[in-house]
């Protein structure tokens, strides 16, 4: 049995009132501090419509942790989005202090309940996956981890006080978020970052050393891992060849396509969030059994060009902590590249270059 903590609450909020629905498991006894897990809905959606297609909460019975679904603020239409940076609707046009919200709902809490704070995870479906993004850039002294599902990354800049693992949940078919990337054909018409690089901006983060590793490709799903980080960490992606715009085992609903049968978001997220909390102690080497990368960058630090040496290359691109292309060049096959980096603002890159084969290569990058 689920204890029901009570009817839709809400709380005063940069004057305006923000609501959420809470779900504490039968085995809360307002003393053994308990994990919390954040849900947030896509646009045109509400908690409780999230709560019904992910069934987290019968997850979070099973498994003892605390579940909040807050709601997005809704527009004179009664449609409720996030302000998840470039996405969505009222809430972005209207620069709706979201992220403020949230940390006003985890204040709230943290005094009325006993919570684990070092225990704080955070996900959401479309719009509210956006909004985790946004999360783990702004609130990561606060969000463990993230797992965003059918979901992308639309802000300026991601500057995260300390690494953040993230478990990205998609599908090949979900043409409203494509996996490559660009414009979707749903309402919201921003750019979407395509999902490898928005791991990688995060894997760069954490200063992972193996990067973009396929670690299972069948018929069913495809799995890449970025490993070897700072805190132990990893950054995974699912990307299924079935669903689409949905909820990975979930239900299906009104709104988006029908959910993959072959993942179990759920499953998923928490077996990933129950390895990290906010305590890591972060390295400043590479481990000694790292993979080297397959392409080499010369002098990285770099402060005006660099000089990327690799098989064949006919094509390098720089992408920003965001995963958005800031630099491409291309030229004729060349094992040795040379790339003006000066125009480029101070801070970390990752430099992928692509050969006359189809292969892709990635290294990060440090520019001054």
């Amino acid at each position: 049995m689920f204890y029901n903590a009570g009817p839709v609450d809400s709380i005063l909020v940069g004057g305006l009132q923000r609501t959420y629905t809470l779900r504490l498991p039968s085995v809360y006894d307002g003393n053994t501090p308990l994990p919390l897990v954040i849900a947030m809905h896509g646009g045109f959606g509400s908690g409780t419509q999230l709560e019904g297609q992910s069934q987290l909460t019968v997850k979070a019975e099973q498994e003892d942790f605390i579940v909040v679904y807050p709601d997005g603020v809704p527009s004179p239409l009664n449609i409720r989005t996030w302000n998840a940076g470039g996405c969505c609707g009222y809430a972005m046009n209207n620069d709706i202090d979201d992220v403020g919200f949230i940390s006003a709902l985890l204040d709230t809490l943290f005094a009325d309940l006993a919570i684990d704070t070092l225990r704080v995870y955070a996900t959401g479906m479309s719009n509210g996956g956006f909004m985790s993004y946004r999360l783990a850039c702004e609130l990561s002294d606060r969000i463990a981890a993230i797992a965003p599902v059918a979901a992308s990354m639309t802000i300026d800049a991601c500057s995260p006080t300390r690494p953040v693992p993230v478990i990205g949940l998609h599908s090949y078919l979900d043409t409203s978020v494509p996996y490559l990337g660009g414009i979707g054909d749903g309402i919201s018409n921003h750019y979407n970052s395509p999902q490898d690089s928005v791991q990688t901006a995060f894997a760069l983060h954490a200063n992972c050393a193996v990067l973009n590793d396929t670690i299972l490709d069948n018929a069913e799903v495809t799995v890449i891992r970025w490993h070897e980080c700072d805190c132990e960490q990893e950054m995974l992606l699912y990307m299924t060849r079935d669903g689409g715009h949905s909820w990975p085992g979930g239900q299906s609903t009104g709104i988006g396509d029908p959910p993959s049968t072959v993942i179990s978001a759920n499953d998923l997220m928490w077996n990933f969030f129950q390895q990290y909390s906010l305590e890591c102690e972060v390295s400043t080497t590479v481990p000694a059994n790292a993979s080297a990368p397959s392409i080499a960058l010369h002098p990285n630090p770099a402060t005006s060009s660099i000089v990327v040496k690799g098989d064949q290359l006919v094509r390098i691109t720089v992408l920003d902590p965001g995963g958005r292309e800031v630099l491409t060049l291309s030229v004729a096959s060349s094992d040795v590249v040379q790339c003006d980096v000066g125009q480029l603002a101070a801070g970390r890159y990752m430099v992928r270059a692509y050969g006359q084969d189809g292969s892709t290569s990635t290294t990060p990058l440090v520019v001054r």
